[in-house]
């Protein structure tokens, strides 16, 4: 596999976040369509079902074992769950915060519990213990959610 350098990893990272933005209002409209924030989450979630499921039965990475199930941790089944308490929890929220402040809430909530899994490694993630510069960070991230969502 070709490395990719930092700046390019960057960019799709700025391509993920822009297009979580969209999707939150696209679900969002989807939710008014439907009159219902859970099945909107549902049709979300079924789309995207579908698409991955295309795409693995064309990717040639075979499909897993009883082994590997066997050999997860249980909080590894928690994925799908969290994905849709956060689908549904979007679609709820956008039309009340907003892109900008359901955006940054959304960013600075992640940054918090990310200072926890990595300080206590939690999660498959590597120790990386708090410094003052990432505490930092977040606190600016803090004081930006504070700023946007004054009105």
């Amino acid at each position: 596999m070709n490395s990719l350098s930092t700046y390019t990893l960057l960019v799709f990272a700025l391509i993920v976040g822009g297009s979580l933005a969209s999707q939150a209002g696209v679900n969002s409209q989807l939710r008014v369509a439907l009159n219902t924030p859970i099945q909107a989450a549902f049709i979300s979630f079924l789309i995207g079902t579908l698409i991955l499921g295309s795409i693995s039965l064309f990717h040639n990475e075979g499909w897993f074992t009883k082994e590997s199930i066997s050999s997860m941790p249980w909080w590894a089944w928690l994925g799908g769950a969290l994905g849709a308490f956060n689908i549904a929890m979007s679609v709820f929220l956008a039309p009340k915060l907003g892109a900008l402040v359901l955006a940054i809430s959304i960013v600075c909530g992640q940054v918090i519990a990310s200072l926890v899994l990595d300080h206590n490694g939690w999660l498959g993630y590597p120790r990386i213990e708090l410094s003052v510069s990432r505490v930092c960070g977040a606190l600016l991230i803090v004081v930006g959610v504070l700023l946007v969502a004054r009105r």
